[in-house]
């Protein structure tokens, strides 16, 4: 691990079911993020994904590469463009520094509009038991 690291893209199809599942699991049950034709009613034209379904894709990306030892110590994020049913997520993320254990990953997921989620993850690697 060492700065500059870039680490392989993953990509993440944004189907109705994620959107709809992750705002269950997240307890948000705002309409938005279920019905489409509340969702249009309020300016959206669908449903679109929430900030704790993204929160922990984000989580799963930094996981999933550094593997089971992870732990993740801080998520900072913030949300651009909205991830609509049909799309694709395509999380990036580039390795800024690195301190012993530990890393911050800059980390930025696209989709067709622009920018869904930029921003940091802090995390450490667990010794093994």
């Amino acid at each position: 691990m060492r700065a500059g690291e870039e680490l392989p893209p993953l990509e993440i199809p944004v189907t109705r079911t994620l959107i709809v599942a992750g705002a269950i699991a997240s307890r948000d049950y705002q309409d938005v993020h279920h019905d489409p034709e509340a969702a249009r009613h309020k300016g959206s034209p669908d449903i679109f994904m929430n900030i704790l379904t993204t929160n922990g894709l984000v989580g799963r990306y930094i996981t999933d590469h550094f593997g089971p030892r992870t732990e993740l110590k801080k998520v900072a994020i913030r949300l651009g463009a909205p991830n609509y049913p049909g799309d694709t997520m395509v999380l990036r993320g580039t390795i800024e520094a690195v301190e012993g254990a530990g890393a911050t990953v800059r980390i930025v997921g696209t989709n067709g509009i622009g920018n869904h989620v930029t921003g940091t993850v802090t995390f450490c690697l667990r010794d093994a038991a």
